[in-house]
């Protein structure tokens, strides 16, 4: 065990680490800092302009790449850096209600944007867009997600060699069965649900009947979506997007002469324009506008004292404040029983975590409303039912705001909220049960291992790894997923004030979009995230027009508690992990899904969804 001398040596190293580093950066964000000044100071007048009134135009230039997590926050050694879907709407509010800035400047690159995320962010525009502001979007390449983003604003803009694929939707699943069987593997799974098709890749070498049924009405409510979506923002007739779509692959000035993008320019030259159209004698761009700076000037005697701030997150506002808030509380990722965490760029949802963050909401005074941020796929039944729990013992309004998916467990530990809300093309619904196992029995023949073992009890060997279910431990288990079906379904029934047999219509495992799931009474409305804090306003008598302070939970985890407190092994697993999906990175996907697989399979019991569902 370390003593505690030697922690503090460590801690004190790890300190003056990062004050060297801090000088470094310093001189590095000095220097970098250099070009935005410039970026000011080049269309200034010079000694020989005529003198006049200059005319100053301020456009908000912001970048939307990469994942766009839901998460309440990440913070580095340096504070709250992470770049997330709740700050990046933030900084586009920001620009809104920014008198200086008469425009948005919307670079859209490789940004991955389920349809969850998609709808937020377009939301947002539409809504400061309605204020007066214009919107930008420029585009070198895009794909379908990229595109409807950037037809949420005024106008579209591409280089010449930029290619738009627009190819409709495709739902494609993987199979593992004759894998498995190479290996000697044979997986043993049981599903209460007809169209409960998550075991599905680990059995079959296809869709069941029931599945593709299902998930064939799912894809057709997410592809009318994006026609509809398509037609409406570009002044189209629906048979018009069809062929575009059936078309799929488009060249910018193809694009341009279907009407689906508005310039064939540079960006230097669609700069070049807008200063004329502006009739502007500067037009600035201020790039990364509304991220936040990072201070790591550390010197003086205040210096260590706004370093350890820095380290532990700083100080919030709204800290000790008796103003009546909201509180945000983010339920993100596969759910498992314990803590939650995070590995190879995936989530783990940990009832322990969440149920503690619920608690922690309804004791503070000052919070009057709680807001549910779902985006799960499900995971173990016992843990969904610990959160949901939670849900029903707090005597304070709790609205359910469904992300990219709430299915399943997702789903479960929505039905204790006094509202659901979810985004149109949320994913949700997958009410049903599975469980199994898998035999290693043939892989341990093929390299060499056996087993012997003594028994008491009929069922003894109900989990061992090296055999399939006997018949009476088959039925045991049956029995077992049959009764957690039944608490599910009853607990819909209820929460949704539904018919028992009409909810038990719409269980059996089937998967809905949003906008499907309010025609058949899952949910109470479509909206936003937005949408769920005025109704969570509403509801806690407080006044819907009025901004209030936001408690955002669970905190994120410190970096030194992570440095400190890490498993090494499990450290250089993700760094592994992270190695080949670099390398290739078309596994990245399956690499997620085995990593929250081997931690869900810990529970006998799962509340999952059919496979993990990226339409493209």
């Amino acid at each position: 065990m370390r003593s505690r001398s030697n922690l503090t040596d460590t801690l004190l190293l790890a300190l003056l680490a990062i004050l060297s580093s801090a000088t470094i950066l310093r001189a590095e964000t000095t220097t970098a800092d250099k070009p935005a000044a410039t970026e000011e100071s080049t269309s200034a007048p010079t000694k020989d302009s005529p003198a006049k009134k200059q005319t100053k135009v301020r456009l908000a230039h912001i970048k939307i790449e990469g994942e766009l997590p839901e998460s309440p926050g990440q913070f580095s050694l340096f504070g709250d850096l992470g770049v997330d879907l709740r700050k990046t709407i933030a900084r586009l509010d920001k620009a809104g209600d920014d008198k200086q800035i008469a425009g948005i400047v919307l670079e859209i690159g490789n940004a991955s944007l389920s349809r969850g995320k998609l709808n937020e962010l377009r939301d947002a525009i539409a809504r400061i867009r309605k204020g007066g502001k214009k919107f930008y979007a420029q585009l070198e390449s895009a794909e379908g997600p990229q595109y409807l983003l950037a037809s949420a604003c005024d106008e579209i803009i591409m280089p010449e060699a930029g290619i738009l694929v627009i190819p409709g939707m495709q739902l494609q699943i993987a199979y593992y069965k004759d894998l498995l069987g190479k290996i000697g593997v044979e997986a043993d799974m049981l599903h209460v649900g007809e169209s409960k098709g998550a075991a599905e890749p680990l059995t079959r070498h296809n869709m069941s009947e029931p599945v593709r049924k299902n998930l064939t009405a799912l894809v057709d409510d997410l592809y009318d979506q994006m026609l509809i979506t398509i037609a409406a923002d570009r002044e189209l007739q629906i048979n018009e997007v069809k062929k575009i779509v059936n078309r799929g692959l488009l060249t910018a000035n193809q694009a341009k002469a279907a009407g689906l993008i508005d310039r064939v320019e540079y960006f230097d030259q669609f700069r070049s324009e807008l200063e004329k159209e502006y009739e502007a004698d500067k037009l600035v761009y201020v790039v990364n506008y509304g991220k936040q700076e990072i201070d790591t000037d550390f010197s003086g005697p205040m210096g260590m004292i706004k370093l350890f701030q820095s380290i532990m997150g700083g100080s919030s506002s709204s800290d000790g404040s008796k103003s009546p808030k909201l509180a945000l509380v983010y339920a993100v990722g596969a759910i498992t029983s314990g803590k939650s965490e995070t590995g190879f760029g995936s989530e783990m949802m940990g009832s322990e975590t969440i149920v503690k963050a619920l608690n922690e909401a309804a004791k503070d005074e000052t919070v009057k409303a709680i807001v549910l941020r779902i985006d799960s796929p499900g995971g173990s039944a016992l843990a969904s039912d610990m959160i949901w729990r939670a849900t029903q013992a707090i005597d304070k309004p709790i609205i359910a705001s469904m992300g990219d998916v709430a299915a399943s467990g997702g789903y479960y530990i929505a039905m204790g909220a006094n509202k659901i809300i979810a985004e149109p093309g949320t994913i949700t619904g997958s009410i049903g049960v599975v469980g199994g196992k898998l035999s290693m029995a043939g892989l341990y023949d093929k390299i060499g291992i056996s087993t012997d073992s003594i028994t008491r009890g009929d069922n003894s060997g109900m989990f061992s790894a090296t055999n399939k279910f006997s018949e009476g431990e088959r039925k045991v288990v049956t029995d077992m997923m049959q009764d957690i079906y039944r608490l599910f379904t009853t607990k819909a029934a209820s929460g949704r004030k539904m018919d028992l047999a009409k909810l038990e219509s719409l269980a059996g495992g089937q998967v809905y979009t949003g906008r499907i799931a309010k025609r058949n009474g899952l949910i109470d409305e479509v909206g936003t995230l937005k949408d769920a804090f005025q109704l969570a306003k509403t509801m806690a008598g407080l006044d819907p027009e009025k901004k209030h302070e936001l408690l955002v939970l669970p905190e994120p985890v410190n970096p030194l508690e992570e440095l400190f407190g890490s498993d090494l092994d499990k450290e250089r697993e993700t760094r592994a992990l992270g190695g080949l999906s670099q390398l290739v990175p078309e596994l990245r996907g399956p690499l997620n899904h085995a990593f929250q697989l081997r931690g869900l399979m810990r529970d006998r019991a799962m509340l999952m969804m059919p496979f993990w569902i990226d339409v493209k």
